[in-house]
């Protein structure tokens, strides 16, 4: 092979490899190491847990989960919220200590007391 074809050759492949490394990430087929990570993140996610408001007067949301936390909204009677945990607290509401992490578009605490579980009971935080 003549130095010509050889340089012509060499540049070729150059080019080609150029061209792949500046293709879009999207553009490329996802390896299985890709498949796999992106199976790991969906069963990492955490599940999400439903209840109902049961207090009549409305649930009231706290920035802690205990009586002397600022209070920072309310849930209305009957209305279904996310609950992403549970902790056990000093702070007992009539009998139970328990209290819920709320998740409805702001992260709050509210009293098990006043929430019915819907489904599985929630997780220990």
């Amino acid at each position: 092979m003549s130095l010509r074809s050889q340089v012509i050759k060499v540049g070729t492949l150059v080019a080609a490899g150029t061209l792949a490394l500046a293709a879009p990430a999207g553009a490329l087929a996802p390896t299985p190491e890709d498949a796999q990570a992106s199976n790991q993140a969906a069963v990492a996610a955490p599940k999400v847990y439903k209840g109902r408001v049961i207090a009549k007067t409305g649930l009231i949301l706290r920035d802690a989960p205990t009586r002397g936390g600022a209070v920072v909204g309310t849930v209305p009677y009957g209305k279904v919220v996310d609950i992403r945990c549970k902790v056990e607290s000093r702070d007992v509401v009539d009998g139970n200590p328990r209290w819920y992490l709320l998740t409805n578009g702001r992260w709050a605490w509210g009293s098990a007391r006043y929430i019915e579980n819907i489904g599985e009971t929630p997780r220990w935080c």
